[in-house]
C-alpha cells in the first residue's frame, strides 16, 4: 500500500470549504456528559489551525460514541440485551442520541482554539446545509454525530455525496477511522479531492517507516489477551521483524503448544497448531522467536490475588497474569540493541497493580533502548501514558483498530482513498 499521500501542504486552501473528518470520539462521565480528556480535540488542533490561518472555511466532523440511527435497530439492539420489546419507547432512543451529541465537542474546541465554532444540528439537513452555505474563510463549525445518520457506516453513496457538497476539498485527519469505509472516512473521497490532515500524515510517515523500511535489528513486542486478535499481524511481520517478542494472555497458547502446562491460563485451543506454525515458521526465517520463562500466576483473576511466581510449567490450579522477572530481563536485553521497536499489546493484567510489573519494565526498556519507538493505540498506548513513559516513546499511535490493522499490512479504506503524491 502506498502510504506516501498528498497533505494540505500540497494544496492551496485559500478561500476554498473544507471538509476535514476529524476523531472526536472523546471519553466522557456517564453521569454528567463532561469530557475526561481533551487529547483527540488537541491532537486535531494542528490541521484545524493551519486551514484557518491559510484563509479555508472549514467543516469539521465526526462520531461520537455508538449510537443507533434508527429506532427500529435501537430496538432490535435492546431486545438482544434481554429487555422486552414492549417496554422499550421512541422518547428511550431519543435520549440515549441526546447522550452523544457532539455539542459539548464544539464548545470545548470553541474554548481551545479561542474562537467561535458554529454548530449544526443535523449532519446534512437543513441546518448543516444553511451553516455551511454561509460560512466564511477562517471560520469553523461542527457537525452534529456522523452517526446519527444512518447512511454513515453503510457508506451509503447519497449520504456522502450529501456531505461532499457542502465543501470544496476533503481532508482525513481521523487516523483512529481509516480501517473503516465509512462515509465520512472513505465515500467522500469519490467526490472530492482528498488530502491527508497533519495527524495523519505523522501516523503515515513513522509507522509507514517503520515496516517499509525500518532501523534495524526491528523487534517487534506482541501482547494483549488473543491469539486470534493479532494472527494477521503476527504473520505480517515474521516477513519484515528480526526479532518477535509474545506476551500477555496470547502466550499462554504459544506456550502450550510448545509443551509446557498453563494451569488455568487464558488458552485458545483451536489456535494450538497455528503457534506451532508460527514457531517453526520463524525458525524457518532466521526471525528470533521469545516467549516468556517465568510468569507471574494467582489463583483467581482479582486485583487483589496473591502473585505467585512459577518457572516453565504452570500449576494447575493457577493462571498466568503476567511476566516474570527472568523474562523481563530477556525481553528488555532483546530491545536493548534494536534499531526500531513497535510495540502492541501488554505484557500482563496491567490495569491490576500487582500485575504491571511486567508491562512497566517493557515500557521502561523501550524508554530507554535508545531506538525508533512506535506504540501501537488501545491498551499499549493507555499502559506508557499511565506509567509515566509517554514523553519518552518516539511515537504513540492514536489509532487501535487503525494501528493493529496497519501492522498487519491490510489496506485501509481511509488512506487508499487520499490522492498519491
Amino acid at each position: 500500500m502506498n502510504y506516501n499521500k498528498k497533505t494540505i501542504y500540497d494544496v492551496d486552501v485559500k478561500g476554498k470549504k473544507v471538509l476535514l473528518r476529524c476523531d472526536f470520539n472523546v471519553p466522557q462521565d456517564k453521569k454528567t456528559g463532561e469530557i475526561t480528556s481533551n487529547k483527540r480535540i488537541v491532537a486535531a488542533l494542528p490541521t484545524i489551525k493551519y486551514l484557518l490561518d491559510n484563509g479555508a472555511a472549514v467543516i469539521a466532523c465526526s462520531h461520537l460514541g455508538k449510537p443507533v440511527a434508527t429506532f427500529e435497530g435501537y430496538v432490535k439492539k435492546q431486545v438482544e440485551k434481554g429487555k422486552n420489546e414492549a417496554d422499550i419507547t421512541r422518547e428511550e432512543w431519543e435520549k440515549s442520541l441526546k447522550k452523544l451529541t457532539l455539542a459539548p465537542v464544539a464548545k470545548r474546541l470553541s474554548e481551545l482554539l479561542g474562537k467561535d465554532v458554529i454548530f449544526a444540528s443535523d449532519t446534512i439537513g437543513e441546518d448543516a446545509k444553511a451553516k455551511a452555505a454561509a460560512l466564511q474563510p477562517g471560520q469553523i463549525m461542527l457537525l452534529e454525530n456522523l452517526r446519527f445518520a444512518k447512511g454513515e457506516t453503510k457508506n451509503d453513496p447519497a449520504f456522502a455525496k450529501a456531505l461532499a457538497d457542502m465543501a470544496e476539498l476533503f481532508v482525513s485527519d481521523a487516523f483512529g477511522t481509516v480501517h473503516r469505509a465509512h462515509a465520512s472516512t472513505a465515500g467522500v473521497a469519490a467526490y472530492l479531492p482528498a488530502y491527508s490532515g497533519l495527524l495523519v500524515d505523522k501516523e503515515l510517515s513513522i509507522m509507514g517507516k517503520a515496516l517499509d523500511n525500518p532501523v534495524r535489528p526491528f523487534v517487534a513486542v506482541l501482547g494483549g489477551a488473543k491469539v486470534s486478535d493479532k494472527i494477521a499481524v503476527i504473520n505480517n511481520l515474521l516477513e519484515k521483524a528480526d526479532t518477535i517478542i509474545i506476551g500477555g494472555g496470547m502466550a499462554y497458547t504459544f506456550k502450550k503448544a510448545q509443551g509446557f502446562a498453563i494451569g488455568k491460563s487464558l488458552l485458545e485451543a483451536d489456535r494450538i497448531d497455528y503457534a506451532k506454525d508460527m514457531i517453526a515458521k520463524a525458525e524457518a526465517k532466521g526471525v528470533k522467536f521469545l516467549l516468556p520463562v517465568d510468569n507471574y500466576c494467582a489463583a483467581e483473576f482479582s486485583a487483589d490475588a496473591e502473585p505467585v511466581l512459577a518457572e516453565g510449567d504452570i500449576p494447575e490450579d493457577l493462571m498466568g497474569m503476567d511476566i516474570g522477572p527472568k523474562t523481563q530481563e530477556l525481553f528488555g536485553a532483546a530491545v536493548k540493541g534494536a534499531g526500531t521497536i513497535v510495540w502492541n499489546g501488554p505484557m500482563g493484567v496491567f490495569e491490576f497493580e500487582k500485575f504491571a510489573g511486567g508491562t512497566k519494565a517493557m515500557a521502561k526498556a523501550l524508554a530507554e533502548s535508545g531506538a525508533v519507538t512506535i506504540v501501537g493505540g488501545g491498551d499499549s498506548a493507555s499502559a506508557v501514558e499511565k506509567l509515566g513513559f509517554a514523553d519518552k516513546i518516539t511515537h504513540i499511535s492514536t489509532g487501535g483498530g487503525a494501528s493493529l490493522e496497519f501492522l498487519e499490512g491490510k489496506e485501509l479504506p481511509g488512506v487508499a482513498c487520499l490522492l498519491d503524491k
